[in-house]
């Protein structure tokens, strides 16, 4: 697919274009460090960049406590793939002065100057024992059922399920003899009586040599299942308490369960599968004859081979949006490669579901949350299952910051589930002659029924909106012809369209998405999914609003629904992402959570305008850029060291957005002066070789992102880049592997945790002030509820800085046991 010319490019989209005028036609008629290493002299110039913060805008974190002391893209154009916002243009100039920005790079710098902590690594997998322990510990192993019979493989189908695969390669099935596939009837469920294991299948119990009771012995000689791999060597690193501070890439917003949006067909392949790559890599039924407008439209391509597994000739691929890209051992290797947290959205839109003619889901938005909520927890068990048990596996969905805390110590991945959909909570509206009037089903009493539903699910990270205008917000909307079918789908939804109108904001950027007089089919969109489908099958083709000339603003802002909905996630200290909304929206609940003091503000995937990132920053909260392209992701990395709040730790992370709705970083080629070299070093000392799955041999270099493995590799490209640029790529690295603990300090913050007191000296206590405060027995948590976040998290200890009017560097140190409870309370010295 890297061979594609832009001419044939046009000539598809070109004759794509008057099949989508006339679908759209039909459509709308239709439709009607130590503590000696501390910096024991607190730079000047980062006080006083804090001081000069601090006079220009409002301290984001609550006052002391009484009685205290204190994608319209073009997948080969860097200006618009790789912006810094993707909800407006450019902006021509930054937001801060020169002067703030010198000051705030230099505190990032400082901060990367603090000791790392302590690592330590743990196997990789428990040592297998002569004979399984339990049900669920043959997984993956080789075992014979009776002494001197056939090596069988054990391929975990879920857990204690499993495929026993003989040295044929035929899997053993209840009817008698074998099966050359998987099917229901190859399915042996394992139970244990003792040191013996039954297996049953459709209530048959499986017999040899005269035996249903077995005593499983491990055993050499069995043949391999088929199966991606990873292609990490090392064991993963670990933190040597599960309470210090945590190291580990972020991905802020991917949609991992997003086969299952959009009616469940638009989306080719799956992320697992009981029965393995072959089954969950497919492409979809009708690919099969290598041709569908929806893929052509959104890659360029006239056709392409519909085999995913072995050969993956031509998907997955950068711009090949209807492919699975986060298939599960794909995901492993990001992990082993060094990620430790991910924000899987879960993601509808119900208007474009009901446009696609493929389905067999609902297309209520809550419905399909609840759907892929439910496929999460299905994929947790079945990673569980493949590695010997409940628990046992590395993706693991957290909903609390010390719960995270300790999965990324433990070494595994810590997944958040988070909402991005267009409808939320059937918030939708009907524009009329005299005003928006709400969808019956929204109201503060249903948002907030709805919200504890989805709380329980493990919901901790939430968008008010996507694509639509709704009962909560205004959004950005798209430009383009992405633009104009979303702009159609928008009045399908709530019988108006984007109230785009003309506006000259102070800052350049700080405007939404401008409008074309007139659509023009085109494949260069970012979320380009959303824009195809509404080209191909919905209303391009019906009358469209004629917007005056940009700048375009969207009149529509946050409701006092859209208040309600955010001061309650707010009270759950909950994680609100203002990406998608209307510049207008946007700022009305940034004002909310500063007048609440409140930090957990996430922008996950560069749809917030420049002017926002300062303030998000300085409230306390966390920024992943769009990922896109390596050289263009080293830029947003330089543009936000410059935004980036003295006040508060540093890290970095990325969106990925994979999964349908955004196109992954292209390749530099192979032919570059400093391309990835396989294999590298990757982050706790792994080596990273190129991945391989069935015959494709992956290679960033020549491939870019093509799939969510090559997420470690596209980390090493970052350093060589920036590295070749300004010589700084060991920074860039040592901000990505500190973005897990920046995401999980602000994450703290929004569940009513302070500031660090060395970086914020007005929170600092007296000794004596501290001691009272930090009792003895105080769990974690209980610790940072009294005195805050430390500004040192070391193995069993923290450092704090408190007040002195002889010492104005002054700290403390709070020796902790390995449970987690204050031990005391010392003066560094």
């Amino acid at each position: 697919m890297s061979d594609r010319r832009p001419s044939v490019r046009r000539v598809l989209v070109t004759g794509l274009a008057a099949t989508a005028l006339v679908a759209g036609a039909l459509t709308a008629a239709r439709a009607g460090d130590r503590v000696g290493d501390l910096p024991s002299r607190y730079d000047r110039s980062v006080r006083e960049a804090a001081a000069e913060v601090a006079e220009q805008r409002p301290h984001a974190h609550r006052e002391p406590r009484a009685g205290g002391d204190g994608h319209g893209h073009d997948h080969t154009d860097g200006a618009t793939k790789n912006a810094l916002s993707r909800a407006g243009e450019q902006g021509a100039e930054d937001p801060t002065s020169a002067v703030t920005r010198a000051a705030h790079i230099a505190a990032v710098a400082r901060g990367r100057q603090t000791p790392e902590p302590e690592l330590t690594t743990v196997p990789l997998r428990q040592r297998r024992d002569r004979h399984p322990g339990t049900r669920y510990a043959m997984a993956g192993g080789c075992y014979t059922l009776v002494r001197g019979g056939e090596p069988l493989f054990f391929q975990a189908t879920d857990l204690g399920d499993y495929l026993l695969q003989d040295t044929r390669r035929r899997f053993v099935a209840s009817g008698g003899g074998t099966a050359a596939e998987p099917a229901d009837d190859t399915v042996w469920t394992a139970r244990r009586a003792g040191t013996l294991t039954t297996f049953t299948s459709h209530g048959t119990t499986l017999r040899r040599a005269g035996r249903s009771r077995f005593l499983l012995t491990r055993a050499t000689g069995c043949s391999s299942f088929p199966e991606a791999r990873v292609n990490v060597s090392g064991d993963p690193f670990v933190g040597v308490s599960p309470f210090q501070e945590v190291r580990g890439y972020v991905d802020a917003h991917t949609h991992g369960m997003a086969f299952e949006f959009l009616g469940g067909e638009a989306h080719c392949g799956k992320p697992w599968d009981r029965f393995g790559a072959p089954a969950a890599l497919v492409d979809c039924e009708d690919h099969q004859t290598g041709t569908s407008a929806l893929e052509t439209l959104l890659s360029g391509e006239a056709r392409h081979d519909p085999v995913g597994w072995p050969t993956f000739r031509d998907w997955p691929a950068p711009d090949s949006l209807t492919h699975e890209g986060t298939y599960y051992r794909w995901m492993e290797r990001s992990w082993r490669g060094g990620q430790r947290l991910f924000v899987n959205l879960l993601v509808e839109n119900n208007q474009l579901c009901m446009l696609y003619p493929f389905k067999r889901n609902s297309c209520d938005d809550m419905d399909s949350i609840r759907l892929q909520a439910q496929r999460m927890y299905e994929l947790q068990d079945y990673v569980d299952a493949q590695w010997g048990g409940p628990g046992k596996g590395w993706y693991r969905i957290v909903t609390s910051p010390w719960q995270a805390r300790r999965v990324i110590n433990a070494g595994k991945l810590a997944v958040v589930m988070g909402i991005e959909t267009s409808v939320p909570f059937g918030c939708s509206f009907t524009a009329g002659p005299t005003g928006d009037r709400p969808d019956a089903r929204c109201t503060e009493a249903s948002i907030d029924r709805q919200l504890a539903e989805v709380h329980r699910l493990g919901v901790r990270q939430m968008e008010l909106v996507n694509k639509f205008d709704n009962a909560l917000s205004g959004v950005a909307g798209d430009e383009g012809s992405t633009g104009a079918a979303v702009n159609a789908a928008n009045f399908l939804e709530t019988n108006t369209y984007w109230d785009m109108r003309h506006c000259e904001p102070a800052h350049p950027d700080a405007h939404d998405r401008n409008q074309l007089a007139a659509p023009s089919i085109s494949p260069d969109q970012q979320d380009a999914l959303f824009g195809a489908i509404g080209s191909l099958y919905g209303a391009v083709g019906s009358a469209l609003p004629v917007y005056p000339r940009p700048d375009h603003c969207n009149e529509r802002g946050l409701t006092g629904l859209g208040e309600h909905l955010v001061g309650r996630l707010a009270e759950r200290g909950m994680l609100v992402d203002p990406d998608h909304m209307s510049v207008k929206a946007r700022d009305s609940l940034l004002d909310l959570v500063a007048a609440r003091r409140y930090s957990g503000v996430v922008s996950s995937h560069s749809w917030s305008t420049e002017d926002a990132y300062p303030r998000i920053y300085e409230l306390g909260g966390y920024i992943a850029p769009y990922a896109g392209d390596s050289t263009g992701f080293v830029k947003k990395w330089r543009a936000h060291l410059g935004w980036a709040d003295p006040r508060y730790y540093f890290g970095f992370g990325y969106g990925a957005d994979m999964n349908g709705l955004g196109a992954q970083g292209d390749p530099r080629g192979a032919d570059v002066p400093n391309p990835v070299t396989y294999p590298f070093e990757g982050l706790g000392g792994v080596t990273v070789d190129r991945q391989r799955a069935g015959r494709r041999v992956y290679d960033l270099n020549t491939d870019g992102v093509a799939q969510y493995g090559l997420y470690p590799d596209w980390i090493e490209d970052l350093r060589l880049v920036a590295e070749a640029e300004q010589g700084d790529g060991e920074a860039i690295v040592t901000d990505m592997a500190r973005g897990a603990e920046a995401y999980l300090q602000t994450w703290e913050r929004a569940q009513g945790i302070d500031p660090d007191s060395c970086r914020n000296p007005d929170l600092r206590r007296t000794v004596a002030a501290f001691r009272t405060a930090a009792t003895r027995g105080l769990p974690i948590r209980g610790l940072l509820q009294r005195v805050g976040q430390p500004y040192l998290r070391q193995d069993l200890t923290y450092t704090y800085c408190v007040r002195s009017a002889s010492d104005p560097e002054l700290r403390v140190v709070v020796d902790l046991t390995a449970r987690g409870r204050v031990a005391g309370v010392r003066v560094a010295r």
